[in-house]
């Protein structure tokens, strides 16, 4: 008997353990964000914003020797750089940061926008295409804002400083792998 009742309470945990499984399964990885301020952007895209960070904006530059402002100025003395440099690199900074953090709070307020239409089921196919056409606009300057920093930014170091600001943020070592087949 002892041994029927063990069995049975093994199948029971087991079978609670597969529908606990099956519903996590089914659950939607924005679960966490249903009650967010704005349902279209997470609390850190919302920060991110908000601060006028990169938030992997200029990848495509800066994984090709194009250094981003902010990591230039962070590493200003490994990187030697002269009070000429310092002080362009951070103008570039600031006007970045700027218009950044302007366009930053023109999408917090178009995708609060579209979130609340949806919320009340305010939007229709005319207004959603006008929403999404100038959030794609946004996000476009945004990004060439900050790209453009980086371009700036190479315009003003010489070659040994980008070289060394590629070793010290490990982009060099990566590089060599995948010259020499590696990566």
């Amino acid at each position: 008997m002892r041994t029927l009742l063990f069995v049975a309470c093994c199948w029971l945990v087991v079978g609670v353990g597969v529908v606990d499984a099956q519903h996590e399964q089914h659950r939607s990885p924005y679960a966490d964000e249903a009650a967010s301020e704005i349902a279209s952007l997470s609390a850190k895209e919302v920060e991110g914003l908000r601060n006028g960070d990169g938030m992997g904006l200029a990848r495509a530059a800066e994984l090709n020797s194009y250094p981003g402002p902010r990591h230039v100025i962070d590493l200003a003395d490994e990187l030697s750089l002269s009070a000429e440099q310092r002080a362009r690199v951070t103008e570039i900074f600031d006007a970045m940061h700027e218009a950044a953090v302007r366009l930053g709070a023109e999408i917090i307020e178009a995708e609060g926008t579209m979130s609340r239409r949806f919320e009340h089921r305010h939007i229709d196919r005319a207004a959603l295409e006008e929403l999404t056409e100038k959030l794609g606009a946004l996000y476009g300057d945004l990004r060439n804002v900050h790209l453009e920093a980086h371009l700036a930014v190479a315009e003003v170091l010489d070659p040994e400083q980008i070289a060394e600001y590629d070793r010290l943020r490990g982009y060099a070592d990566r590089r060599e792998e995948m010259e020499d087949g590696e990566g």
